[in-house]
């Protein structure tokens, strides 16, 4: 899963980083709103962590920017105001969550995964097909489907972006922990390795191709 930390406070940002990053999860992380708004217009987000009050704008104003790109991407705000009204405003605006500062990790990690859980980002189920990411599980009409690693991943992050069309870069950038080394190509093979495995013997189709622009998830749909 990746997470984009908005935090103007340097050191905090790189705690909250290295800190997310011990339990797995893949950061992307900017100091203020203009950063922050270029990144979510190129990359899909599983979650949003975002500062209120950035130096050349309102934290709070992100949620619309990233609501309106992709509604199922959880947003959690952090604030130093520890008033009511504060937190009904934030709440009010779209954010998931509300975390006054200053924090415990450990607290904040957990509210992260609870979450993630409770914003569907887990378990996917579309029809009588289930993806469980935790488990890199496939189930479908109640049985299992053998497709593992990056092809699972990729199907897992399109259907978690079904609204969307996904290109091979934001994939890339998604999904492998090092996007710059490897070539685009892997995205094909993946998404050959969904068809051949799942697809074809399923006689369904979950991927579809936007002719210079990406994969758009697509299921229902017979092939």
């Amino acid at each position: 899963m990746r997470i984009l930390i908005v935090e103007d406070e340097v050191t905090l940002n790189k705690t909250i980083v290295e800190g997310l990053g011990e339990f797995g999860y893949q950061t992307d992380s900017s100091e203020n709103f203009k950063d922050a708004e270029y990144y979510i217009g190129i990359r899909n987000y599983d979650l949003v962590l975002t500062d209120w009050m950035l130096p050349d704008g309102d934290g709070v104003d992100l949620i619309n920017i990233i609501k309106q790109k992709s509604p199922r991407t959880s947003v959690v705000v952090l604030s130093a105001k520890d008033d009511k009204d504060s937190e009904i405003k934030a709440l009010r605006a779209g954010a998931d969550d509300y975390i006054r500062k200053p924090f415990d990790f450990d607290v904040l990690v957990a509210r992260l995964e609870a979450r993630l859980r409770f914003g569907g980002t887990n378990i996917i189920k579309i029809d009588d097909l289930i993806i469980n990411p935790d488990e890199e599980k496939i189930t479908y009409l109640g049985k299992d489907i053998e497709l593992k690693g990056k092809p699972f991943e990729v199907l897992t992050h399109l259907a978690r972006h079904s609204d969307q069309i996904v290109s091979k870069e934001q994939l890339l950038d998604a999904i492998w922990e090092e996007p710059e080394l490897v070539t685009p190509n892997v995205i094909e093979v993946a998404i050959n390795q969904i068809r051949q495995k799942m697809d074809k013997p399923l006689n369904i189709s979950t991927i579809e191709t936007v002719r210079r622009r990406g994969y758009r998830f697509c299921f229902p749909k017979k092939a």
